[in-house]
This record gives C-alpha cells, sequence and structure tokens, in this order.
C-alpha cells in the first residue's frame, strides 16, 4: 500500500504540469515584459540574452508580436552591436561604447539578427555579423572569450554563422577560441567553469574557502554549449569536444542542486550567498532539458532535477502578474548579503525563463 502511494503522489507529480500550462506561463511572461519595456534599447548583452529567449518562444507560438519587437529592437540598433567604422579601433575589452565591436557582449545581438534573417531574409541584417566576425577571425589573436558569460554571447553566432554560410573557418575558430577559454577558467577536477582568471582556485576563494563557481557564470556556459550542439554539423571534427564538456557539466551541475529546486549562486558553497536566484537556474534547466529532449542526457538520470527546477521557476520565480523575479542583478559574482528577492527581475532573466520553459513544453509535447 505504502508502495503505491509512492506511485500515485509520483505520478501526480509528473502530470501536474500540462504543456499547456507552461505555455500559459510563457505567455505570461513575455507579454509582462513586452508590455511593460520598449524594445528600443540598445543591443548590448542583457537586451540581447532576453531575446534569444524571446525568439524561442517565437520559434513555439508564431507569435506575430514577438517577432514584432524583436525586428523593431534589431531596426532601432540598425542591425549592428558596437557601431564604430573604423576597424583601427575595434576592441575587446570590457567596454560598452561603440569601438568595442569585438567584445562578445557586443556581438550576441548577432544571434537574434540572424534568427530574423531565416524568417524574412534580406542581407542587410546579417551584414554587420558577417562583416565583424570575419574580421575577428583574421586577426592571429585567439583570447577573444577572457569571460564565462563570453561563451553564451558568441559561440552560438559562430555556429549560426557557420550553418549559414558553410564557412569552415567558423568551426576552426569557434574550437580555437573555445580551447583558449577553457585553459584559463574551466576546473578539471569540479568539471565547471570560473567566471574568468580572477576567480580561478586558490587565488580566490568562497567565503568558506571553497572553489567559487557562479551561477549563471557556469549557466552562459552551459547554455552556450547546448547552442553550440544544436547547431553544428554532426561531423564536425570538434564535436565530441563540445559534447563532453556539456556532459560532464550536467553531472556536476545535477549534483550541486538544492533541494528546492534552484541553485545557488556559488554554487559549490550554498553558504556564501545563500537562497534562491533564477538566472542560473533557468539557464540550467535550459540545458538539462534540451539534453533530455534531443537524446545527449539520460532522462532517467536528469529528469528530477530539471523537474524540480522548472517547479521552482514557474511557481516560486513567475510572480502571478508575469513578472520574473529572484533574478540576481548584473555582475560577475555571487556577493555575500546581496539582497534578491520576487522583485529582483532583469531581461536577461526572463530571457533564461523563456528558454527553459520551451524546453519544457517540448518535453511534455514529446509525451503527449
Amino acid at each position: 500500500m505504502a508502495f503505491l502511494l509512492i506511485l500515485f503522489y509520483g505520478l501526480t507529480e509528473v502530470h501536474a504540469q500540462t504543456k499547456d500550462t507552461v505555455l500559459a506561463q510563457l505567455n505570461l511572461a513575455n507579454q509582462y515584459w513586452q508590455t511593460t519595456n520598449k524594445p528600443q534599447v540598445r543591443a548590448f548583452w542583457d537586451h540581447a540574452a532576453y531575446h534569444t529567449g524571446n525568439m524561442e518562444l517565437y520559434q513555439l507560438t508564431k507569435n506575430e508580436a514577438y517577432h514584432k519587437y524583436a525586428e523593431d529592437w534589431a531596426e532601432h540598433n540598425q542591425w549592428m552591436g558596437a557601431k564604430s567604422a573604423n576597424k583601427s579601433e575595434w576592441k575587446y575589452n570590457y567596454g560598452e561604447t561603440d569601438d568595442h565591436v569585438l567584445f562578445g557582449d557586443w556581438q550576441i545581438c548577432f544571434q537574434t539578427y540572424i534568427d530574423l534573417y531565416h524568417i524574412q531574409p534580406a542581407e542587410y541584417k546579417v551584414a554587420r555579423a558577417k562583416d565583424v566576425m570575419q574580421y575577428e577571425m583574421s586577426t592571429p589573436n585567439q583570447d577573444y572569450w577572457w569571460w564565462a558569460d563570453g561563451l553564451y554571447m558568441v559561440m552560438p553566432v559562430m555556429t549560426k554563422l557557420y550553418k549559414l554560410t558553410g564557412d569552415q573557418k567558423y568551426s576552426d575558430k569557434l574550437y580555437e577560441y573555445f580551447m583558449y577559454a577553457n585553459s584559463i577558467m574551466y576546473d578539471q577536477e569540479a568539471k565547471l567553469y570560473y567566471r574568468d582568471a580572477k576567480y580561478v582556485y586558490p587565488k580566490h576563494k568562497s567565503t568558506n574557502g571553497k572553489k567559487d563557481f557562479w551561477a549563471r557564470g557556469d549557466g552562459w556556459v552551459f547554455a552556450g554549449l547546448a547552442k553550440v550542439l544544436k547547431d553544428l554539423p554532426k561531423n564536425d571534427p570538434h564535436r565530441k569536444e563540445y559534447l563532453t564538456k556539456y556532459q560532464n557539466m550536467a553531472k556536476a551541475i545535477a549534483k550541486s542542486q538544492q533541494k528546492e529546486g534552484y541553485w545557488t549562486r556559488s554554487i559549490l558553497d550554498p553558504e556564501h550567498a545563500p537562497g534562491a536566484e533564477t538566472s542560473g537556474t533557468a539557464f540550467f534547466t535550459y540545458g538539462l532539458l534540451w539534453g533530455i529532449n534531443n537524446g545527449y542526457l539520460k532522462e532517467k538520470t536528469y529528469l528530477p532535477a530539471a523537474k524540480k527546477a522548472w517547479k521552482y521557476l514557474s511557481e516560486t520565480a513567475l510572480q502571478k502578474n508575469g513578472k520574473v523575479g529572484y533574478v540576481q542583478p548584473i555582475g560577475e559574482k555571487a556577493i555575500p548579503g546581496q539582497v534578491v528577492d520576487a522583485n529582483s527581475t532583469a531581461n536577461f532573466g526572463v530571457g533564461a525563463f523563456l528558454l527553459a520553459g520551451c524546453e519544457m513544453y517540448r518535453y511534455l509535447s514529446n509525451q503527449q
């Protein structure tokens, strides 16, 4: 009898959310964002990260309002990131000015421009993306991705352009830049990424003397790897490298989840900055569900973590009015004492929520 009760409650939980429920939650969150924020904003990473989620939901729903919102944003930015025309002044250190054309935070917008191109092809939509990335690949430098976020910002740009143009150079340079990033940020033992070289253990430690892996930073990498695997040809010579990193990260991520379903801001030291955080959790949820849906992660092993995470995202993070809360503000690390609550929201957090929910919708659609 006890066994049957456990089985019953287990099944009830599995079917508690239908694909229609999930779709309603996604539309609620996206419509709230779009009605409270105009699309005419700059093409910097935070807005562009939102649009990666908006475009994912558009692909699912074909809701023309979502398409128009992205087009209006792209038009406002002239289908460019940083706008300098003088290649001799282009930089890739951190910067928010128009000469930082080679800095990945100004390149993530190209992901959405390429997606919009595929909906209604016109060369002007992808001309700047091609020009910038071709120039970057013509340089001898390989240290373009010196921070974890950059892997989400630009790796999918490279694979999308590779798919669009067939130019093998995109694959070759993607691998070269990725291997440089691994050499400075990847922890072989933990199978996770430090946010950048400043945070590598033991030079930097959490408040309790542990390795300090920032949830959103690893979320960027994990989600970025999923996007690379999605677009990269099956016979790409380096595909195995990305897949191995992705699957090893999945193991480390699932193991460090909190019982409430979220991940704390410092993944392996929950006491460093305790409590719920949505952006890292949502990117992890997206990456786990994408892997399950596409046969790269075993459902039996990873579905419990993904479902628990989506339960947190849809029942705690998502507020009744559609606001996505508990998003750590813009930053680069887990900060002890920083307040993150139901009112803490941000564009990139909404984008991550949409990505995760779209994969949950696909999972439930496959089941039904």
